[in-house]
């Protein structure tokens, strides 16, 4: 069987990859024994590069397009073994098939929370979790530093490295963008941008560039969770008082679902008594208090009918000189807002003592 395949090997002379899979990055095209016939045609489509490599180093990279392997095309392969004028035996190369093409949906997450420093709620254990997006954007690197003499290499391959890089880098830089803690959820875009371009250099590193990271979902504690839901709870209910009705009326309720004879009855009245008085007191509370300042003094206006018509308005003290001058008598009519009709000025109580020092009027004859 391996006659066969070395002479099959050597009748060959179409080397191409059409990729069948997803997730495959890296294709090496298998020969037996690695030897290429000499002018065999090299395939290489769009969203590919093909890289050859001689015995552990690489000779020449080739873009998309229709390659005739023969000396012409491959300057450093030509260097590296001196070949006299005319060969045409078969070659010993390696060629890898380097995948271009953006590989979307990978996914990363915190294995363990991290902690964060918060300004409002200080030191907090955060879990993120999210998708991103990358390509190989220079396969001469990615080759040397990730591949290595892998024949087929997947996204899984390096996806665990990838994402331990992220989360690595995850706590400092989201340190750095400084969004508090409850505001996270509005900045997700943001902050996905954020975090590409500062992990983007060290993607690099390997050749490879991450398009776009998203951050799907960023998580505290459960126990913190249920803390904050409390806590919003108590911002939507007002205060401390309106929460314990609250809770006492849930309390109350669920007894009436599951009474327990007279026992139950009885803790159900003392309930509902608790929280009518409960209730009158915070009503009584709650309602607003309009401090009034006392009236000032003499701030009574009175209406005077002298003459057959109506004067003022006058406060009492002016009133009491009309008395004194005569103006106002005993009998004149006055009116203030305190009384239902016009009275007699001696008969209100306010103007009565301006009469004690004034004789009433003579007897008649």
């Amino acid at each position: 069987m391996g006659i066969l395949d070395k002479l099959f090997g050597e009748f060959i002379d179409v080397i191409e990859w059409t990729d069948d899979s997803p997730n495959t990055m890296v294709y090496r095209f298998e020969r037996y024994g690695n030897e290429i016939k000499y002018g065999a045609m090299l395939t290489v489509r769009e969203s590919q590069t093909a890289v050859l490599v001689n015995e552990g180093q690489i000779a020449d990279v080739f873009q998309p397009g229709l390659y005739q392997l023969e000396t012409r095309n491959m300057p450093i392969m030509t260097t590296l073994h001196s070949w006299p004028h005319g060969f045409s035996s078969p070659f010993k190369a390696e060629v890898y098939f380097i995948n271009m093409r953006r590989f979307t949906d990978l996914k990363w997450g915190t294995k363990n929370p991290v902690m964060l420093r918060d300004k409002e709620f200080g030191p907090v254990r955060l879990r993120a979790f999210g998708t991103y997006t990358l390509r190989v954007s220079e396969a001469r690197v990615f080759l040397k530093e990730i591949v290595g003499t892998g024949g087929h290499f997947q996204t899984g391959d390096i996806s665990d490295q990838l994402r331990n890089l992220i989360v690595s880098r995850f706590a400092d830089i989201l340190g750095e963008s400084g969004i508090p803690l409850l505001e996270l959820a509005a900045n997700y875009d943001e902050l996905g941008d954020f975090i590409t371009q500062k992990i983007r250099p060290e993607f690099a590193a390997y050749g490879l560039d991450v398009m776009q990271m998203l951050v799907e979902n960023i998580s505290l504690p459960p126990e913190v969770e249920t803390a904050l839901d409390k806590r919003t709870s108590m911002g939507i209910i007002g205060d401390l008082g309106r929460y314990t009705q609250f809770q006492t009326a849930e309390a109350l309720a669920a007894a009436a679902k599951n009474p327990s004879g007279a026992a139950g009855e009885g803790i159900g009245m003392g309930m509902g008594f608790a929280i009518a008085q409960n209730l009158g007191q915070n009503l009584a509370q709650s309602k607003p208090q309009t401090a009034s300042p006392p009236p000032l003094p003499n701030s009574a206006l009175y209406f005077v009918a002298i003459a057959g018509q109506q004067q003022g308005p006058f406060n009492s003290s002016q009133l009491r000189e009309k008395i004194i001058t005569g103006e106002v008598g005993r009998d004149t009519l006055v009116w203030t807002e305190t009384l239902v009709e016009w009275t007699p000025a001696e008969k209100v109580a306010d103007l009565a003592s301006a009469f004690a020092h004034i004789p009433p009027p003579l007897p008649k004859n």
